[in-house]
């Protein structure tokens, strides 16, 4: 493995990221290496993808994991999740045009995913719905662009139905977040 760059472009990260065994996001400064989840993110993380395949079968739309990369102007990320509606080479590491980004959040990544990258991923034009899903109880953070193209916030909790208009898809929180027991 190549020693970690201290500076460099976003095209000079993606050319030596996609050199590296591990994976790494670019904050628009540096290469930082992705950390591990715990079992709680992962369990999320399934039951959405499990969730969206079977909302989105029949349509042209795909939900596809955390091992695409999205570049935004100033970043390269994984999200947790996404949803992209166009047709995609095979072969590419990245997804160009997301329609719906998924973080999960935890602990040390909830600043970072509800700051830095939601503004980062808000300047695609192709995204209509930033979706961050907590990982210590049934909850979502929900960023959705209106017709305009104005930014818009709401608090989704437990009991509640995660809408998804863009794309023709309601998920109920307690399908995310089944298997998921969370502390009193």
């Amino acid at each position: 493995m190549n020693a970690l760059p201290k500076q460099m472009t976003i095209d000079e990260f993606v050319a030596w990221e996609e050199r590296q065994e591990l994976r790494y996001q670019f904050d628009g400064f540096s290469a930082r290496a992705m950390t591990r989840g715990a079992v709680a993110h992962a369990i999320v993380q399934a039951n959405l993808l499990r969730a969206l395949f079977d909302h989105l079968r029949g349509s042209p739309c795909r939900a596809l994991g955390s091992e695409l990369k999205v570049r935004t102007d100033t970043s390269v990320r994984y999200p947790d999740a996404l949803i992209t509606c166009s047709p995609k080479n095979l072969r590419s590491t990245f997804v160009c045009d997301p329609v719906v980004i998924f973080e999960i959040l935890s602990r040390s990544s909830a600043r970072q995913d509800l700051g830095a990258k939601n503004a980062e991923y808000q300047t695609l034009p192709s995204l209509k719905r930033y979706v961050a899903l907590h990982q210590n109880h049934a909850a979502a953070e929900v960023f959705h662009r209106d017709a305009e193209g104005e930014w818009s916030y709401e608090f989704v909790t437990a009991g509640a139905t995660l809408e998804m208009p863009e794309v023709g898809v309601s998920v109920p929180l307690a399908e995310i977040y089944e298997g998921v027991e969370f502390a009193p």
